[in-house]
């Protein structure tokens, strides 16, 4: 892990902080928010820049161990958190739609880290990285219509904006920028891919801090979010953990592969989620609150979860 990596959730909490302090500002509170998008559009960009597409012919090599990292992450995983999220948030319907975005989206980054340090099956799970992204970006607009529309939180016509806004064009800049370079490869791979890896949490982090500095006041009355987000995730982390244990063992996988399903069907990629949601929902912050609060537990909750692998594997 580099030191940016190391110390993501402390850059993070910066950036909050950060955010909230400048929010006392009137001039600074009032025009934050426009700031907001072209980082998100940079990061998104960024993001779908460093997907090695190529590991899709790889991971339908391994057909059981792709159609049951698929079936966890986006049938039984909206489940769940649907399910938790109606225990826990029935009376606070914001919350309730971010934690459930939080929990749809699989995470397409630092989950390989996680399984590299429980010495899991690292090619495998990089091959289902570009299947989670994919579908992820094709599922969430469906999650968004199925969630947002029950809860009666947002237009249809809103939510398509919003998609085609900050997932689709950063999507297709990204696929266009390697068809340009695509006979500068040496450029691509050794310069530019390189800098947007290095900087996603930099603009991860000035999405944040200006989410921040627009909603200061209104999110200083609800820091209790962070308490009320604790036990349901928790209770996702332990219950997705079991069940990649049991469907992995029932399946005869390796301890390699069941460390890579853990990893992959118990990671998060709030920041896809959270491009939507400041977009679509600007005047709900409680809704992103529930989604940058999440990669504060899930880290930590990560390195643990590595750790109690490991104690299996020996």
């Amino acid at each position: 892990m580099s030191i940016i990596e190391k110390f993501q959730s402390i850059l993070i909490l910066i950036a909050i902080g950060l955010g909230l302090t400048l929010s006392q500002i009137p001039f600074i509170e009032t025009h934050a928010d426009s700031f907001i998008l072209p980082f998100l559009l940079i990061m998104l960009y960024g993001l779908f820049l460093t997907i090695p597409l190529k590991g899709l012919k790889l991971a339908f090599k391994n057909t059981p161990f792709l159609s049951t990292s698929v079936i966890l992450n986006f049938l039984w995983t909206p489940l769940l958190a649907w399910g938790l999220g109606a225990i826990f948030f029935s009376e606070h319907p914001s919350i309730w739609l971010g934690f459930i975005l939080l929990l749809v989206t699989p995470c397409t980054d630092w989950y390989l880290i996680f399984t590299s340090m429980a010495k899991g099956n690292l090619p495998l799970s990089a091959s289902v990285l570009p299947v989670n992204l994919i579908l992820q970006v094709i599922l969430l607009p469906v999650y968004l219509f199925i969630f947002a529309g029950t809860m009666q939180t947002v237009g249809s016509s809103t939510i398509i904006e919003s998609v085609l806004l900050v997932l689709f064009v950063p999507f297709v800049l990204a696929v266009l920028t390697r068809r340009v370079f695509k006979k500068r490869g040496d450029l691509l791979e050794g310069k530019v891919i390189p800098f947007f890896a290095a900087s996603q949490i930099a603009f991860l982090c000035l999405v944040i801090g200006a989410m921040f500095a627009s909603q200061g006041a209104y999110l200083f009355q609800h820091l209790e979010v962070i308490l009320l987000m604790l036990p349901p995730l928790l209770l996702f982390f332990f219950i997705n953990f079991l069940v990649a244990q049991a469907v992995g063992k029932a399946s005869k996988f390796s301890y390699e592969n069941i460390a890579s399903l853990s990893m992959t069907i118990i990671a998060r990629n709030s920041p896809v989620a959270l491009a939507i949601v400041l977009t679509a929902f600007p005047d709900q912050p409680l809704i992103a609150l529930a989604l940058i609060i999440g990669p504060l537990i899930e880290l930590p909750v990560l390195a643990v979860i590595a750790q109690v692998l490991l104690k299996i594997r020996g």
